[in-house]
């Protein structure tokens, strides 16, 4: 789990965001459930495609490659290998629910986590010596609030969170968390970064939050059960 949902992510993310905006990085992090369902049906036996689940995938696949842009599909310049960085991340996310749910199951949620911080902490500082030493702790107060809210708050207690309302919810409630953080990525890199993203963006984000909506499927059954007044 550390590897496939911290490190191999983390740096395929870290770097994607070097050259790509943060919203459309976002966007395409909400592809992670759409790898999850299609993962589970190609190697869990109790987890079949369906129809819907089919077409859902079909919508949210095509909203990613909308917002790559058809050009930047067969091109290998920076900014389309970010995109694809950003892309393989979320299959590397979805590889690691697969394993978790095949070798975790039972376990305790905070075991789990700790579990899977301290193995990507092990994995990690090899290879940030081979590519960052030598080490130096002269940094800005600025980069130290940054490391800290990013441990402590975006990856510690995330986590906590995290195993909270999937425990409280259900899995299915966590799609609706991948469609919240592309709007709020996308107002705070316009605040903040003068980010300013292709119409194609916003236009594949909407196909993806489309898949996402026929993949869950409850407000389709919703829809479908209301009865008129």
């Amino acid at each position: 789990m550390g590897l496939l949902n911290n490190l191999i992510p983390f740096s395929l993310l870290n770097f994607a965001q070097l050259i790509i905006e943060s919203g459309l990085a976002s966007i395409f992090n909400a592809a992670t459930a759409l790898w999850g369902v299609l993962l589970a049906a190609l190697f869990l036996p109790d987890e079949r495609l369906t129809l819907a689940k089919t077409l859902g995938i079909g919508l949210g696949f095509l909203g990613v490659a909308t917002a790559i842009g058809l050009s930047h599909l067969t091109a290998l310049d920076p900014r389309s290998l970010a995109q694809i960085a950003a892309l393989l991340a979320t299959l590397s996310y979805g590889f690691a629910g697969l394993w978790a749910r095949k070798h975790l199951a039972g376990c305790s949620p905070l075991i789990a986590s700790a579990g899977m911080l301290t193995c990507t902490t092990l994995l990690a500082l090899p290879l940030a010596h081979v590519t960052e030493a030598p080490f130096t702790l002269s940094l800005s107060a600025s980069t130290w609030a940054a490391i800290a809210y990013a441990a402590i708050v975006g990856t510690a207690a995330a986590y906590l969170l995290y195993y909270r309302v999937l425990a409280a919810a259900g899995s299915g409630n966590l799609l609706v968390v991948t469609l919240l953080i592309p709007p709020v990525a996308i107002l705070l890199g316009t605040a903040f970064l003068n980010e300013a993203l292709p119409p194609r963006a916003y236009a594949g984000f909407g196909l993806l939050t489309l898949g996402l909506i026929v993949l869950d499927g409850r407000l389709l059954t919703r829809l479908r059960h209301k009865k008129p007044t």
